[in-house]
């Protein structure tokens, strides 16, 4: 018999989720997703496809299922090892929904409408509709579901991260201790990646000019166009500094690329003009990104291994997610689901 002694104590639970829409960029792998490839050894990861939230837009249902399986492909593309990590889709886990409900029954209407997202696309006059508004409740439940201790989030989600916080903390005060509190994770390394013809704003999938975005799917010679035709600053010189934003940004890619650092990368291009820095630049992410892709091509081939993969993560992922969802049931009152 093993001796309760000799366990080893259970790693801090990480739980992190992304939308399948479209590819993955350079500004993802980068500053994202590498980072959560390297959790996998200390932390007990669970990474989500939340296709539930997807249809808070209007999806082509055949193009939601690609998007989903081309998701998951490209997750164990970049790095998320399968036998390390769960991988899931949300609709495959019995409990956001549920949660969802429970948790929404706890929260103000006036909290939701002061959401960000939410106030941006009213004021727009677009046609908004309850999924949206919902949308933080549900991925509150994400997050409680698993009763994950931290939560790698960008800018743009850390609202959404706070009303998770504050929910747990009322389910905790009318009903006992349940939830732990989420704490948002900040990666001590990670690159903050911009548009590559306009350096004041990020990388975006959903950037109107193509040319502004690397993704991780893209071919040698597509990325050489991208980064040799990529916006820099006057001047020659490749420094780092704020009146150059252009090629501060390359000069970022370029160290999260090589793993040198950005005093060294000025050292090295002085009296060089951007000619060679560029195609410094686009060898750089051409040899880091050429893996990345073949991996991919070949993973989004077999959609049966691809189903293996979710089955596999659904399963650990529902085993969690039914301890949470039993004991909140439990203590708001329902009874006991028969078995």
């Amino acid at each position: 018999m093993t001796d309760s002694a000799d366990k080893k104590p259970a790693k801090p639970v990480v739980l992190t989720c992304a939308q399948p829409t479209g590819r993955l960029h350079l500004g993802n792998y980068l500053g994202a997703v590498l980072n959560w490839g390297r959790m996998q050894d200390d932390y007990e990861c669970f990474f989500g496809i939340v296709d539930q939230h997807a249809i808070t837009v209007r999806q082509v249902p055949a193009e939601l299922r690609d998007n989903t399986y081309s998701c998951l492909a490209q997750y164990i593309a970049c790095g998320l090892d399968p036998a390390k990590s769960h991988l899931f889709a949300q609709s495959h886990v019995i409990g956001h929904t549920e949660l969802a409900w429970i948790l929404g029954c706890l929260c103000p209407l006036g909290q939701l409408e002061r959401m960000t997202q939410f106030k941006d696309k009213a004021r727009k006059h677009e046609s908004v509709d309850a999924g949206l508004l919902f949308y933080p409740v549900l991925m509150a439940a994400d997050i409680l579901l698993y009763n994950a201790e931290l939560v790698p989030v960008g800018d743009d989600q850390k609202q959404h991260l706070e009303l998770a916080r504050d929910l747990a903390e009322k389910f905790n005060h009318r009903y006992s201790e349940t939830f732990k509190i989420p704490e948002p994770f900040i990666s001590k390394v990670g690159s903050r990646i911009m548009s590559l013809q306009d350096p004041s704003s990020k990388m975006s999938k959903s950037d109107p000019n193509q040319s502004s975005t690397v993704y991780i799917t893209d071919s040698a010679d597509e990325i050489r166009k991208k980064i040799m035709s990529s916006v820099t600053d006057s001047g020659s010189d490749v420094k780092f500094a704020e009146d150059k934003p252009g090629v501060s940004n390359l000069l970022t890619i370029l160290s999260a690329c090589t793993g040198e650092s950005i005093s060294a990368l000025e050292n090295k291009f002085v009296g060089k003009g951007y000619g060679d820095f560029k195609k410094a630049v686009a060898d750089a992410v051409v040899a880091t990104l050429n893996p990345v892709r073949t991996r991919y091509e070949t993973l989004i081939k077999d959609r049966t291994e691809l189903d293996k993969i979710f089955k596999a993560g659904a399963e650990q992922a529902q085993s969690r997610a039914f301890k949470v969802l039993s004991k909140v049931n439990r203590k708001v009152g329902f009874v006991e689901r028969p078995r």
